[in-house]
């Protein structure tokens, strides 16, 4: 199970997916899995363009070959046309593989939190924007002075865990205008077909669903209901004025604690509340939490939940409750920031190629972030890259061009043999 969560073998487990996930035709010049490992090699190496990689394909193809198993790596414009034709559900089983090679390992256990529960983040983020080019998928909004602008959007799950770094992506629920429909997909809408997919995938996975206040409603809490998930969400008071009233009235009971750092956190919080007026038959749990800094500066937060709340378990809760910054944080501005280049317009097409390219794109952060968390090698490497991502990043895509790698394991340990402050020499590849 060690071996499984190097880079070597997800990368041999993602190309038997790939494998299925368009038939081919005896005149295509490169098979389908091909095209999809090579796309996913873009955001693997951290490219910040397809033309710079189209302009690098010829002095990488070893490396290709023996590390992403790509016997011809193909012309940018031939990518964009074979990717646009591959349906993105044919792409979920790759997540879940990976996924299930981290439970195999044990090393899934490490996110267990409340009663042994697991926390995923739901957030949604916009990652294609312009006034021209749009395909069948895009939604639109239409401006007041005639023109529309077309956008892509991703709903996007992610387990965390308060005290761990690295978060385990779910496959991203794509926001696009759905077939024989003329309205806009929306967040909401995603999230029921995310959550359908998240349980049918992972039937006995324990689930606590942390987000913000956009599903604090009867709607979505029924529908975590069916799926028997637990909660923790937002509950903002312009969204929930009669909930907030009733608790002002009601009888809640505090508690107050101090931190070895100085920090002095206070809670009210009751059981078995009214979520509003007109669904008083659905009860929640509530939070109203106050964290004081020892300067003085203070932030206020306030959830719902079902896990019934006492004095033992109100400070896990809202710990919980504030991991939901995870997705962004350790997630979107990752991909925004460190490498991956999320909101660069990578290739459009006229049906799916946008939303193939965010779930390459999310695959290699999921790959990343299992090896980070599980992979010897990969730590070895990033610790002498003064374990900054970025440097490792840089690192990689030069020994890329400098020698050919047997396997990832080879490029990792060549790496992870020379401190930050010394140049790698050509090894002796004979």
């Amino acid at each position: 199970m060690k071996n499984a969560l190097n880079c070597q073998s997800m990368m041999k487990s993602v190309r038997n997916v790939f494998k299925k996930a368009s038939p081919d035709s005896n005149t295509s010049t490169v098979p389908i899995e091909d095209c999809l490992m090579s796309g996913l090699a873009l955001f693997a190496l951290k490219y910040p363009s397809l033309l710079q990689f189209d302009n690098d394909r010829a002095r990488i193809a070893q490396n290709m070959k023996n590390l992403f198993m790509v016997d011809k790596v193909p012309s940018d414009t031939y990518l964009r046309e074979r990717l646009d034709e591959v349906e993105p559900s044919k792409l979920r089983s790759c997540f879940t593989r990976l996924f299930s090679a981290v439970q195999r390992s044990k090393k899934l256990e490490a996110y267990q939190y409340i009663n042994g529960s697991y926390c995923v983040s739901l957030d949604a983020s916009g990652y294609f924007s312009s006034k021209t080019i749009h395909c069948d998928e895009c939604c639109t909004k239409k401006h007041r002075d005639g023109t529309t602008t077309y956008y892509h959007q991703i709903l996007q799950a992610a387990m965390v865990h308060p005290q761990l770094k690295q978060v385990i992506p779910f496959a991203p629920e794509p926001i696009c205008n759905q077939d024989g429909t003329k309205k806009n997909d929306c967040e909401r809408n995603a999230a029921k077909r995310l959550l359908a997919d998240m349980r049918r995938e992972h039937p006995h996975l324990d689930i606590t669903i942390l987000a913000d206040g956009l599903y604090s409603n009867d709607p979505f809490l029924e529908l975590l209901e069916k799926y028997n998930m637990h909660y923790i969400i937002t509950a903002k008071p312009g969204d929930h004025a009669w909930l907030f009233d009733y608790v002002q009235h009601a009888n809640c009971e505090s508690y107050e604690i101090k931190d070895s750092n100085g920090y002095t956190h206070q809670f009210q919080f009751i059981n078995d509340a009214p979520l509003n007026e007109s669904n008083e038959n659905r009860r929640v749990n509530f939070i109203d939490y106050k964290e004081i800094s020892p300067k003085g500066k203070t932030k206020k937060f306030t959830w719902i939940t079902d896990f019934r709340i006492s004095e033992k378990n109100v400070f896990a809760l809202m710990r919980g409750g504030r991991a939901r910054w995870r997705i962004e944080n350790e997630t979107f501005n990752t991909l925004k920031n460190q490498g991956y280049n999320f909101e660069h317009n990578f290739g459009h097409g006229y049906k799916h190629l946008s939303h193939i390219f965010a779930n390459l794109m999310l695959l290699a952060f999921m790959i990343d972030q299992i090896q980070e968390m599980g992979c010897k090698d990969f730590k070895k490497a990033l610790q002498n890259r003064c374990n900054k991502l970025s440097y490792l990043w840089q690192q990689v895509r030069f020994t890329f061009f400098t020698f050919v790698a047997k396997s990832w394991q080879h490029l990792y340990q060549w790496i992870g043999s020379f401190t930050a402050d010394q140049q790698l020499p050509l090894p002796d590849t004979s």
